[in-house]
């Protein structure tokens, strides 16, 4: 994603700040549910994501053929950010991140000190356990981790995830997978508001849900820093095509944001002024 200058002096777009890194691009996407590898790489490139995610606990490093997922992920061109995928329960989470700090430390890569939190409280609805979330929080913030920290979209808990230490809270826009877009705007737009204030930097990112460009685009538009993602790509009819779409839904949302939309009317507002406008007078 390039930076974009608005004119009338409005000022540049910054980069994404997160964990002490500057990205172009405000797209985060995952590696998982792709049919091949292979579709899995290009789907990442055309995506101009910059940070994929990979579940530790859940993602066959090694399929059928004994191929490794790491050898379709440049690590010299991607941030890997592993997460905790599949755990329901705050030992379970800590355990797979430093399984995942382990693993990238070999590889040197600048995610290692990184992870996505994720502790879940049931297998249906994959929603986040508050408890479980803001205990491995803490142990994680303490065991010097950056944590990028899953959660609902309520604003009271994502207070006390930023409290806990964490260095960005990821609100859900719906349950994980479920394709239904940002469906409470109104807790997104309280957790920018309560998160931001007096910290205008604090990176707050709409983590799952999301199923099209248009739904990327509406977050973006509400003021999020970014949006992380893998479903509503890996399980396209194209993915290829929908990472490119997803990649423009985060650039056309971001700078719709930058720009500021119109004030909603309850009347028509002419595009062209009343005043001047020849009169017609009938029989002339």
């Amino acid at each position: 994603m390039t930076s974009t200058t608005a004119t009338n002096n409005l000022s540049v777009d910054e980069p994404f700040l997160i964990g002490g890194n500057k990205f172009q691009s405000r797209l985060i996407v995952g590696t998982g549910k792709y049919n091949t590898y292979e579709r899995m790489a290009e789907s990442l490139q055309v995506s101009g994501a910059q940070v994929v995610t990979v579940a530790v606990r859940r993602e066959r490093l090694v399929d059928d053929e004994g191929r490794s997922l790491l050898e379709f992920i440049d690590t010299d061109r991607y941030t890997i950010l592993p997460n905790t995928a599949g755990c329901f329960c705050a030992d379970d989470a800590v355990r797979v991140a430093r399984l995942g700090r382990e693993i990238l430390d070999q590889l040197d890569n600048p995610g290692k000190q990184w992870v996505k939190l994720e502790v879940l409280g049931d297998t249906k609805t994959l929603l986040p356990d508050p408890q479980g979330t803001l205990e491995a929080t803490r142990i994680l913030v303490d065991d010097g981790f950056a944590v990028l920290c899953y959660t609902s979209d309520d604003p009271i808990m994502a207070m006390r995830i930023k409290e806990a230490g964490a260095t960005s809270v990821m609100p859900a826009g719906s349950p994980i997978g479920s394709g239904q877009g940002v469906l409470n705007p109104n807790n997104i737009r309280l957790i920018l508001e309560m998160l931001k204030q007096g910290d205008p930097d604090y990176p707050v990112i709409v983590d799952a849900g999301v199923g099209t460009a248009s739904d990327v685009a509406i977050a973006m538009e509400l003021g999020a820093d970014g949006v992380l993602l893998n479903t509503g790509i890996a399980h396209a009819r194209d993915p290829v095509t929908m990472a490119r779409a997803m990649r423009h839904g985060v650039i056309a949302g971001r700078q719709a944001y930058l720009a500021g939309r119109i004030e909603k009317k309850l009347y028509a507002t002419a595009s062209s002024p009343w005043s001047g406008v020849i009169s017609y007078i009938p029989g002339e």
